[in-house]
């Protein structure tokens, strides 16, 4: 009859002291239990306090040239652009340049011109093999184009093409317009990066109304899921103060009556546009710096007469909250 394979206490406890010792000593010298330390000049692993070298001819992962300014970085590199979902390949593919010249930067015949003409042709056609991958580049061409003209960061126009691709996989875009989703899809994103537009300044970069811009906004973000918070007032104060030409004090003049009019409960149910339109030209005033309220009303884009009920209501707050 074979012995059992039954290990004893202390058996154990022998064998998880070798193992402590062995990992030990991959981060401390073998001969005196000193610090090791890199070094990548000589590509060598050596003990810091006696000098024992413990690894020799390590491999360096790094690039064999050098380079002194980040054009000089970008000419040398043989690599492409990270990845990206603002492409409907993720910019995996490959690109034939515009420009008719060669490598040494001569100038192509004219055959050669027709012959790079057609492999730009065949190669737009071979980037977009079927009509999923052709509807998500309109979309996420008609997202740069509406991000470009609002002024929108990079990290808004990813959170947009992510919303979109999402709403592609899961079919919600049967019976809409591939301009409504990709429209909604950034509205959300602003507004989920604290970045956010009206409605009309949507509607007037976008090629829908804003009847169709609200109702596909609504279907996509309930089908989503996504979190998108109310939009605070007070995310567009910096963007109205600046398009005025406004001070710091203004700004921060706007946001005490902000703070002042949600404390008593006067922003609730009130447009967050016309609040902050209202709070500017009221903090404008209170900062002796001249500024209309066409001027106002032109920047935000809502009627003088939002901006009068709105600016009363602000400072009656104001009054009202105690010191």
């Amino acid at each position: 009859m074979s012995e059992s394979p039954i290990r004893t206490t202390e058996q154990t406890r022998e064998s998880d002291q070798t193992t402590e010792t062995e990992t030990e000593s991959v981060d401390t010298c073998p001969e005196c239990g000193g610090k090791i330390v890199s070094d990548a000049e000589h590509g060598e692993t050596v003990c810091n306090e006696c000098g024992l070298v413990i690894d020799e001819d390590e491999i360096d992962p790094g690039p064999e040239w050098r380079a002194f300014n980040p054009g000089e970085r970008d000419q040398k590199s043989r690599v492409g652009a990270p990845t990206t979902n603002m492409m409907h390949d993720k910019g995996l593919s490959t690109n034939i340049g515009w420009q008719n010249k060669d490598a040494y930067g001569n100038s192509l015949s004219s055959s050669q011109r027709e012959k790079m003409q057609r492999l730009r042709t065949w190669n737009e056609r071979f980037r977009t093999r079927n009509s999923k991958e052709r509807n998500l580049k309109q979309a996420l061409g008609e997202i740069d184009r509406m991000a470009s003209a609002l002024g929108l960061p990079k990290s808004v126009r990813e959170t947009a093409s992510v919303i979109y691709r999402r709403a592609l996989e899961e079919d919600l875009l049967p019976g809409r317009s591939i301009e409504g989703v990709a429209t909604s899809a950034l509205y959300a994103a602003a507004r989920q990066a604290g970045n956010p537009r009206s409605l009309d300044e949507m509607s007037r970069v976008s090629r829908v109304d804003r009847m169709e811009l609200t109702r596909t906004y609504r279907y996509i973000i309930r089908e989503l899921s996504l979190e998108v918070q109310p939009a605070d007032p007070k995310s567009y104060v910096p963007r109205f103060i600046s398009d005025l030409g406004l001070s710091d004090e203004s700004e921060r003049r706007a946001r005490q009556l902000l703070d002042a009019a949600s404390e008593t409960g006067a922003v609730s149910g009130k447009s967050p546009v016309g609040l902050a339109a209202a709070s500017v030209y009221a903090a404008a005033l209170l900062t002796n710096e001249k500024v209309t309220q066409s001027e106002v009303s032109e920047v935000a884009d809502i009627s003088e007469v939002t901006i009068r009920n709105r600016y009363k209501e602000l400072l009656d707050a104001d009054q009202g909250v105690p010191a």
